[in-house]
């Protein structure tokens, strides 16, 4: 570590993103412009609170349902700062959220979250 980074405190940890959070949600559209729109306010939101990562979305052919996926340290931390963000938009009504807490695996913890219909 150089003098500089030891003065300011920085190190080279590296934090990795094992958690996951998915929101899966019905659609019911092929004009994908309110899921990009979303998927924008998601992505800068991430980015601003430092939280973790947007990964991208999952879409069926038919816009019947999709499914968003982002990653980060604390699967809780990324909820809070998405969820505003959901409970605004009128398409994420009865979404269902996953919060993985550790790499996505069958036997990983994880919690479900039903938001109001």
């Amino acid at each position: 570590m150089g003098l500089l980074s030891k003065l300011l405190g920085a190190t080279n940890k590296k934090v990795t993103p094992d958690h996951e959070v998915e929101v899966h949600f019905a659609y019911g559209s092929t004009n994908y412009q309110h899921l990009f729109a979303l998927e924008d306010l998601i992505r800068t939101a991430i980015v601003d609170a430092a939280v973790g990562q947007y990964d991208g979305h999952i879409i069926a052919v038919d816009g019947s349902d999709a499914k968003y996926c982002m990653y980060g340290p604390d699967a809780e931390a990324l909820f809070r700062v998405i969820q505003p963000l959901l409970e605004q938009s009128s398409f994420m009504r009865g979404a269902k959220v996953t919060l993985w807490y550790g790499p996505h695996r069958w036997r990983t913890a994880k919690r479900v979250i039903h938001l109001p219909s």
